[in-house]
């Protein structure tokens, strides 16, 4: 039972890991869509679509009579609240092994949706539809999300039912090596929106963002950059941030309740009379820490969310960015940002949905520091220097953000200027 504060930091101390076990482990979204309306996939279809996926190996995981997901060993398609997917990937060793699972996870995903006319969106934010337009799905814990959600971001459900994104979970050998890890994670934010903006469409107009789906998130209930995360953060703070944390709901054998009226605390403390004043369990406490949406957040690894979801032709460009500074550089690039205030990083976060590069950050705009980071994590990718069969190391996957740094123009820029060229939706599906 977690009943007290050193249990959840032992939680915390259970991940640690050698540096030679280290893993890397992505996480990204995408939107589906029925090519003949344009319209966002009801359930029904989800159903069909995961059908066809069972003769790739995949197995169908259920809730109560409801298919809910899809596991193929380490691995785990999810559903999002309007059927978005989430593939949850294995936790690999270096990028390549990582880009290689996306690209066959992308070669099934493309022989069944061809066949069952549906097209993929690789965007941060659904370009197309209205909120009131999004089909729902069966998950439990969605309805209770659905109604709470709002009562404290004003955006909370355009977070659930239009965003995408991409996850990167990386591992810490020491409580020393998370603080370091995590006030780096934090203190690149709004790099990271900058650099990976993908959602400047919404309902089929500019929206005067790069990164609306950023946008969202600020206005997010449960979300944010919190001035804590900026401290030497330990074990210990963190494991007080999470009881003081709200309950967003409580599973309790096969049924969910609203955890609004509760902290993580009153769980603990046996005080949540709705489940027989019972105390939380390992289970539990996993829940938990994964209902809270910062932009970065522990585990028994830290997860770094602040990417929009990108391209095929990109999906390695992220983690292999940050894997070069947090694997490979941690000790140069936390040099850099120590010198950086917290007040001006929180206000370049708040900024950098809109402003994009030119996002000002201690006398320097955001396209200055993403060349500085580049560079950084370049030399952090060849300091690992993990090859290929081919004998390229991990660097090639950052040509796409050369490109972008060089022209000075994001996958945000490309998206608002293809599509208003002809209005036409078909530029904004992934060919």
């Amino acid at each position: 039972m977690i009943n007290n504060k050193e249990k959840i930091i032992e939680y915390f101390k259970s991940g640690v890991k050698q540096t030679k076990d280290f893993k890397i482990g992505i996480e990204h979204e995408k939107f589906l869509f029925n090519k003949k309306n344009n319209k966002r996939l009801d359930y029904s279809k989800i159903k069909e679509m995961f059908s066809a996926l069972l003769e790739f190996g995949w197995k169908p995981v259920f809730e109560k009579d409801n298919i809910i997901a899809l596991n193929k060993g380490g691995k785990n398609i999810t559903l999002e609240p309007g059927n978005q997917i989430e593939l949850s990937g294995e936790k690999l060793n270096n990028i390549h092994e990582a880009c290689s699972e996306s690209q066959d996870y992308l070669f099934e995903l493309k022989q069944v949706t061809k066949k069952l006319g549906i097209e993929i969106v690789s965007a941060g934010f659904d370009p197309i539809s209205k909120l009131n337009e999004i089909p729902n799905n069966p998950k439990q814990r969605y309805k209770l999300m659905s109604n709470d959600m709002p009562l404290g971001g004003e955006l909370s459900l355009d977070m659930m039912y239009r965003t995408c994104g991409t996850q990167l979970n990386i591992d810490y050998s020491s409580e020393k090596d998370f603080i370091k890890k995590f006030k780096v994670a934090n203190s690149i934010v709004p790099i990271s929106i900058a650099l990976f903006a993908n959602s400047s469409l919404v309902e089929k107009k500019d929206s005067n963002y790069l990164s609306y789906r950023s946008k969202v998130w600020q206005n997010t209930s449960r979300g944010g950059l919190p001035k804590l995360f900026f401290e030497n953060l330990n074990f210990e703070k963190y494991a007080e941030f999470t009881m003081n944390f709200p309950i967003l709901f409580i599973q309790d054998k096969d049924k969910y309740f609203s955890g609004k009226k509760y902290i993580f605390r009153d769980f603990m403390e046996g005080k949540i009379s709705e489940i027989n004043n019972r105390l939380p369990t390992e289970g539990d406490l996993a829940t938990h820490l994964s209902t809270i949406f910062t932009e970065n957040r522990l585990k028994k690894y830290i997860e770094l969310r602040s990417m929009d979801t990108c391209g095929w032709d990109c999906l390695c460009a992220g983690p292999a960015f940050n894997i070069g500074i947090l694997y490979g550089n941690l000790e140069e690039i936390y040099d850099v940002i120590s010198k950086w205030e917290t007040d001006k990083v929180i206000n370049a976060y708040l900024e950098a949905p809109k402003k994009g590069f030119n996002t000002q950050l201690m006398g320097k705009d955001l396209h200055y520091w993403s060349s500085i980071l580049l560079n950084l994590s370049k030399k952090g990718l060849e300091n690992r220097d993990i090859l290929s069969r081919k004998g390229n190391n991990e660097t090639i996957f950052l040509s796409h953000l050369q490109k972008v740094i060089d022209n000075k123009t994001t996958n945000a820029d490309h998206m608002i200027s293809k599509f208003s060229e002809n209005g036409n939706l078909d530029e904004l599906y992934d060919k």
